[in-house]
């Protein structure tokens, strides 16, 4: 353990490394912005019937039109999602200065328990997120974005709907591919084990079952089989996380 300096010194080193993390994330959040075009050609892919999930599913051609129905809202749009894509690249430099800050009271044997929890949990939400980019949400967004009650009812989706659906959508499943990691956690805390999840598997399927329909609320089984089966293999990689 290093040594324990004075409040003060703690409160200095917190504000500087506050300060290196919001100057991070705002120099990537302006190279995001900067690039425009890049940035929103990957963030509206999906509603594009040539989006590669799509090809691969072969799922017939169609296309989603976004509509602009505010002043601002598109710069606004465009300012919001830079910030996101900013955080989001400047991510490991973040948690690496978070790092920096704790460890110096960590023994050496936290130290590394505290790197393999960190390092898995951010692992965990980023494959959560790309899932959700090239599986779920595209699904959802070809279901809603062409779903109709009558032919004479056209859909007229605004900017701010897409955006706010995959903003949202990518912080759930980021959350959801968490459970490993919260239940080692809790396993090692003794406050769940491998034979808890076993008995309670009926339970937890129904769970994941209910959770998928939320995320994807759609009619379409074969949508949700695809995104319940990852939350499952997830509840089972628990299970085997836990045992070992």
């Amino acid at each position: 353990m290093g040594e324990v300096g004075t409040f003060w010194d703690h409160l200095d080193a917190l504000r500087s490394c506050l300060l290196r993390m919001m100057l991070a994330t705002a120099v990537f959040a302006v190279v995001a912005f900067v690039f425009k075009d890049t940035l929103f050609g990957i963030v509206l892919a999906p509603r594009h019937s040539d989006f590669i999930t799509y090809r691969l599913l072969g799922i017939e051609a169609f296309d989603i039109q976004l509509m602009n129905t505010g002043l601002t809202e598109q710069f606004a749009v465009h300012m919001r999602t830079a910030l996101y894509a900013g955080l989001l690249l400047a991510s490991p430099y973040v948690l690496y200065q978070l790092f920096c800050f704790v460890s110096p009271a960590l023994y050496d044997n936290e130290r590394r328990y505290v790197v393999c929890l960190v390092g898995s949990a951010y692992l965990m939400f980023l494959v959560g997120t790309l899932l959700n980019y090239l599986l779920i949400f595209p699904l959802t967004v070809r279901f809603l974005g062409t779903y109709q009650v009558a032919s004479d009812v056209a859909n007229m989706l605004t900017l701010q709907s897409y955006i706010d659906t995959l903003l949202t959508m990518s912080l759930v499943m980021g959350i959801i591919f968490e459970l490993p990691v919260m239940c080692w956690l809790l396993g090692k805390m003794g406050l769940i084990n491998g034979a808890l999840m076993r008995n309670y598997r009926r339970h937890a399927i129904v769970v994941i079952l209910i959770v998928a329909a939320i995320i994807t609320p759609t009619t379409d089984v074969f949508t949700l089989s695809i995104v319940s089966l990852p939350i499952w293999l997830l509840y089972e990689l628990s299970i085997r996380i836990i045992k070992s």
